[in-house]
């Protein structure tokens, strides 16, 4: 089962259901929007081609170096920020739930994102914490909360480099 971009015409965005509905409604009503204006890139997992497993979503953000962690801030040059890769949005459908389908688009947006950085600088991912949940998820792959802003973890590259073996 191949992860791709979302495409309107391929996939079924109608039955998708993660039990969040902010992300519910995301992926049914603005994730093609958010594609056609370059303002997000979604990728879905398909079960059958069509039927959406789970999706998440990419796009360029910066950290304010101030925001980092002092000990990682210090090896950076002094820059008011650096360039990231955020992951804007991660859901399951409540049906796959618990079958490491999350980890899967998890490892698929930081394999991207690593990738990418070769042509388009970026020294962390970003994601957004909405629960505990979510940030017990991300805690387990090494992601660290901004100390300045809770609902923000983050992730170095160089990090995500070793957890590839690159």
């Amino acid at each position: 089962m191949p992860i791709e971009r979302l495409n309107k015409s391929k996939h079924d965005r109608g039955s998708f259901c993660c039990g969040n509905p902010f992300l519910d409604v995301y992926l049914k009503k603005r994730a093609q929007q958010d594609l056609k204006r370059s303002l997000a890139v979604p990728y879905v997992l398909c079960e059958d081609g069509s039927s959406i497993i789970g999706f998440y979503t990419l796009s360029a953000v910066s950290i304010d170096v101030g925001a980092l962690p002092s000990d990682i801030a210090k090896q950076l040059p002094r820059y008011p920020s650096i360039p990231a890769t955020l992951i804007g949005r991660l859901g399951v459908d409540e049906r796959y739930q618990g079958q490491s389908f999350g980890k899967r688009l998890l490892f698929d947006a930081l394999y991207r994102s690593y990738k990418q950085a070769d042509t388009i600088a970026a020294a962390a991912v970003v994601v957004d914490v909405k629960n505990e949940n979510a940030r017990a998820f991300y805690g387990r792959y090494h992601f660290l909360t901004l100390p300045d802003h809770p609902e923000r973890m983050f992730l170095e590259m160089k990090m995500t480099r070793k957890m590839f073996g690159l």
